[in-house]
């Protein structure tokens, strides 16, 4: 085909994702493509994929048939956690034109440059080398997509979790450096970034550089000297291991006044005997001191928390074991995942499986939980004044943004703003389970 002139993206699972398929998308700018949203008929299409639920196959083929109704002729790329896990699988995917792997994906503009579709009935062509060659750090960070940033400081895990491909889709644990990170901040800072989500696989575990993966620097070296950059408002440390979150981590945000009060801490099970089953690297009692001593240096502060139910194993009683420990943590509010067979990894083979059915209403009654703990949260902050941050998704003349500790706030719509910081005090949470605000007693 015609070298193409204009490229569109999808992209599928975490903020890591989208970090990096802005860093692709800028990659492609610079050669001179025509970035169009991606109803817009793009000559090339790419699609950025997640292999964390059983569903990956089925929502890749879904967006590659939505691609080319859009334009049938388009040349499609995949690439992503699942480009890596099952290449040849994906390049017979009709309509599929290439797949690289976790290698290959920030090479994608220079590998494909002559962007030669396979013939008619041939899978796509693979690009994808081994994870064990997936050693290089590649910086990436969102940009102009949303409000805040999300920016990839750290990439691949060295953890075994019995349930997770991660390690083999994105290979060991690697990181940048302390200096390279603020230099990128301090960049962003100067176009009027306002807020940056912190991002990686495991994020704790950053410091690992180099060829050899030396532990050169920590984690709390980073958000220390990120605390002292200028021109950036907030910070958010998007997720961290509960065995990671250190107390002088934990000081070190409760000190700072760019570090926002908000923690993304994934537990998966508060039952000992599966966290042993998972091969977790710690146990609930380990978790308990660390939201503990979280709500008292920052009794405000928001801390959510990954959860996944009917893992092999899990009976009703470890399940009520789970439901109980999370109803008693001062949480504010969770996100509930049904255990989803990965190929490849151990769990599947434990004895006890548990039935869908079982998984899925295990997996209601902890979602119902976590929007009583999320009211819970909201209602304990009626009255105070705060800084918002507003967001640009607009709905029905309705506008969202954040507070420091991640409390959603409705209001009307106002282009000014956008984009924009507005110290307001929160009044109610609404029928959507929003906070309402209002600015000198006039409803916002």
């Amino acid at each position: 085909m015609p070298t193409p002139q204009s490229v569109a993206f999808y992209t599928l699972g975490c903020k890591l994702n989208f970090s990096e398929t802005s860093a692709i998308g800028r990659q492609f700018e610079e050669k001179g493509f025509q970035k169009l949203p991606f109803e817009a008929g793009a000559d090339l299409y790419v699609i950025n994929t997640c292999s964390v639920t059983d569903h990956a196959d089925r929502k890749c083929r879904k967006v590659v048939q939505q691609a080319l109704k859009h334009n049938p002729d388009a040349f499609v790329a995949i690439v992503g956690c699942y480009a890596q896990l099952k290449p040849q699988e994906i390049a017979t995917i009709p309509g599929v034109s290439a797949v690289l792997g976790a290698a290959e994906k920030f090479q994608l503009v220079d590998i494909l440059a002559d962007f030669k579709k396979p013939a008619a009935g041939q899978p796509g062509h693979v690009h994808a080398s081994p994870i064990s060659e997936a050693t290089e750090f590649h910086a990436a960070h969102s940009f102009g997509d949303r409000t805040r940033t999300f920016m990839k400081v750290q990439d691949g895990c060295d953890y075994s979790c019995s349930f997770c491909t991660i390690p083999l889709a994105r290979g060991a644990s690697r990181s940048g450096s302390v200096a390279s990170v603020v230099g990128r901040v301090e960049k962003l800072a100067e176009t009027g970034v306002k807020e940056i989500v912190l991002t990686g696989v495991n994020l704790g575990d950053f410091g690992l550089q180099g060829p050899e993966r030396e532990r050169r620097e920590d984690f709390t070296q980073l958000v220390r000297a990120l605390d002292a950059v200028a021109g950036i408002r907030r910070f958010r440390i998007s997720s961290c291991e509960p065995n990671l979150l250190t107390d002088d981590i934990l000081e070190t945000v409760a000190a700072s006044a760019r570090f926002m009060p908000h923690f993304h801490i994934p537990l998966q099970s508060g039952s000992d005997k599966i966290l042993g089953l998972m091969r977790r690297r710690y146990k609930r009692a380990l978790y308990t001191s660390r939201v503990a001593r979280i709500k008292e240096l920052m009794p405000h502060a928001c801390i959510g928390v990954d959860v996944i139910v009917g893992f092999p194993g899990e009976t009703d009683a470890d399940f009520l074991d789970t439901y109980n420990f999370l109803n008693e943590l001062p949480i504010s509010y969770l996100h509930v995942f049904p255990y989803s067979e990965r190929p490849d990894t151990l769990a599947p083979t434990l004895p006890g499986r548990v039935q869908d059915r079982v998984r899925h209403e295990r997996t209601t009654q902890l979602r119902n939980l976590s929007e009583k703990k999320k009211r819970f949260f909201y209602e304990q902050h009626l009255g105070l004044e705060t800084d918002v941050l507003f967001e640009d998704d607009v709905t029905d003349g309705r506008m969202e943004g954040f507070t420091p500790n991640y409390i959603r706030v409705n209001a009307k719509y106002d282009p000014l703003l956008v984009g924009e910081m507005k110290t307001l005090r929160l009044t109610g949470v609404n029928a959507l389970g929003l906070m309402d605000a209002e600015e000198m007693g006039i409803l916002v």
